[in-house]
């Protein structure tokens, strides 16, 4: 049975996260991609920022867990890459081996 993931990167440049995102589906490790653009606020080297940045979502499975965030550092942009991985537990059986599908 699959386990089913998604994983979230945020980069401050639309296109890099374009980039991520067509890579993820074109080398099947994740079946969709979802993009949208965030205002963010964080500590960092000791300042308090803020930027205008955008979250990229993959969902894929367990499985192409690993691919998916080697995926993701060879193209982002950052010193440390926020990858956040957050456990699907159920949704549309027909959506969800879709997902499978795609990533198989």
């Amino acid at each position: 049975m699959n386990v089913f993931v998604e994983i979230a990167t945020t980069v401050d440049d639309r296109a890099v996260a374009g980039r991520i995102a067509r890579a993820a589906i074109e080398r099947r490790v994740a079946a969709c991609a979802r993009i949208h653009a965030v205002d963010s606020v964080y500590r960092w080297r000791g300042e308090v920022e803020s930027a205008a940045e955008f979250v990229v979502e993959l969902k894929t499975t367990a499985a192409r867990r690993d691919a998916a965030e080697a995926l993701i550092r060879e193209l982002h942009t950052y010193d440390l890459p926020e990858i956040l991985v957050r456990a699907i537990l159920g949704g549309s059986a027909n959506y969800l081996g879709w997902v499978a599908d795609e990533v198989s």
